[in-house]
């Protein structure tokens, strides 16, 4: 089996700075200076990211595992939508994920540019002189980083257990069913959407009734009722409205929200039908669920094989914007 002192870690730059940080959550800011001669893991991080957050049990289980080693981990928070530069969404959703280490606020994107960085997630590990090291972008190759870190560690002369974390996630932290996996993310405004189905196309800013086509094709998507299709977004006008995707994949997300305060019910079907044992984990058997605030919402999670369907949401008022699809 592979073991630390196996692998190679070229000197890659030094940490950059972090003072464009707007903000700092669960720590004091920060600096290179302030982390010198202990072992830093940067992860970048937007928390309704779903490949972000199948990384997230990794990331906890180093860090509990291994701060009594010397390793601080920390999180650089950088928007994807509007909403997540609020740090009233930001705060209760990475508490509710149970993330206690330090997390730096990138709102104006200084971090990330910093860094030169250009994912979501992404891996960025430090050595006590604060060099970068190592990094990894994307899900995956968990033994390697962990291997990483022991190594750097090790590094500092502090013995390392040489085991590696064993997770059991939960939920939407559950890795992808891969070998199913035959839709990709798809974002619903205006600027970056594709395969949408409904006759006459999007038109941008402006409200108007939209149809579902009689069929949708795989990976296509549509809508039925009034909406407005904005740059970044789809919102609801009228009760009733609904939201339609053809998929192949065991789960389908919902990055969405209300457009103000308030709660929206909605109700999921599958091919026209109760998800039943299928429902994701913010919806129940027959489908219903709650518009709270916004968030990744997992919708649909198919249980036993895995084959390809139609997925709809019907919102029963109206003010919901929807920003994109993912699956897993």
């Amino acid at each position: 089996m592979t073991t630390f002192d196996q692998v190679n870690l070229p000197y890659e730059g030094t940490v950059p700075s972090l003072d464009g940080a707007t903000e700092w959550l669960n720590s004091p800011q920060l600096t290179p200076a302030s982390l010198r001669g202990r072992v830093a893991l940067f992860d970048f991080c937007t928390y309704t990211c779903i490949n972000w957050l199948r990384t997230l049990p990794y990331i906890r289980a180093w860090s509990e595992k291994y701060k009594g080693q010397g390793l601080v981990v920390i999180g650089v928070h950088t928007p994807e939508f509007g909403f997540e530069h609020d740090l009233a969404n930001v705060r209760p959703a990475l508490e509710r994920r149970g993330i206690d280490y330090p997390v730096a606020i990138d709102n104006d994107y200084a971090v990330w540019g910093a860094f030169d960085n250009n994912y979501w997630p992404a891996l960025y590990l430090v050595d006590t002189e604060g060099s970068i090291r190592y990094h990894h972008f994307g899900e995956g190759r968990y033994e390697d980083s962990e291997l990483a870190i022991q190594q750097l560690i090790a590094e500092t002369g502090a013995p390392v257990e040489g085991s590696l974390v064993s997770v059991d996630p939960k939920g939407d932290e559950v890795q992808a069913a891969w070998e199913d996996l035959k839709s990709p993310e798809t974002y619903l405004g205006y600027e970056r959407t594709e395969s949408f189905a409904s006759p006459g196309g999007p038109s941008l800013g402006r409200a108007r009734s939209y149809e579902l086509p009689a069929q949708l094709k795989r990976n296509q998507w549509g809508l039925s009722g009034e909406w407005t299709v904005i740059r970044d977004a789809i919102v609801s006008n009228e009760p009733g409205a609904r939201l339609a995707h053809r998929f192949h994949a065991r789960d389908v997300n919902l990055v969405m929200g209300p457009r103000s305060e308030g709660t929206i019910a909605f109700r999921v079907t599958i091919d026209g039908r109760e998800p039943g044992a299928s429902h994701g984990a913010d919806v129940d058997e027959h489908g219903t669920g709650i518009l709270r605030e916004p968030r990744m919402y997992q919708l649909v999670r198919q249980a036993g094989d895995v084959a390809e369907r139609t997925f709809e949401v019907t919102f029963a008022d109206r003010g919901m914007s929807g920003y994109s699809f993912t699956f897993g």
